[in-house]
């Protein structure tokens, strides 16, 4: 009986922190990193702070420096968002403490841009992301981005490589 009602708090306290995790800001990306990696500065920091926040890019995965169409995916992203005016939704925090996000600019929601465009995948463990898959169905079939290869390397599988000849 106690290991249950433990239980039920803890599934409770579990619920109420959930809305926590959602949290939406608006600033300026000041540094793309990748093609799914920004630096962010939050309107609230003020002109002086050199303060800025991490940010990947939630329920896609693009092309790492050195991979094929790793530079194509951070040149884009540059040309979409640097300097630019954005709103981050965060979804959660990742191992490495970055926040995990959706980046939206004006109507445009750029990680299913990206996508779109052929330049990162609709990551596979977030198969909740319906718009995202679309984008990638899509993209597929007009033979965009890295969808010209016939088979291009999934960024997660290109990685574990790179593990593996170190």
């Amino acid at each position: 009986m106690k290991h249950g009602l433990l239980v039920g708090l803890f599934v409770a306290a579990w619920a109420f922190a959930l809305p926590a995790l959602a949290e939406t800001l608006r600033g300026v990306v000041i540094v793309v990193i990748d093609g799914d990696t920004v630096l962010f500065k939050p309107d609230h920091y003020g002109a002086q702070s050199r303060a800025f926040l991490k940010i990947r890019l939630a329920d896609i995965d693009a092309p790492e420096k050195g991979q094929a169409y790793g530079d194509v995916a951070t040149h884009t992203l540059k040309a979409l968002v640097l300097n630019q005016p954005v709103e981050i939704n965060t979804v959660a925090t990742d191992a490495y403490g970055r926040r995990i996000a959706h980046l939206q600019k004006g109507a445009l929601r750029i990680n299913t841009e990206m996508v779109r465009l052929g330049l990162a995948w609709s990551s596979s463990r977030y198969q909740r992301n319906a718009e995202g898959v679309t984008a990638q169905d899509e993209a597929r079939r007009a033979l965009r981005g890295l969808w010209l290869d016939a088979a291009p390397t999934p960024p997660w599988v290109w990685r574990r490589a790179q593990r593996a000849s170190d």
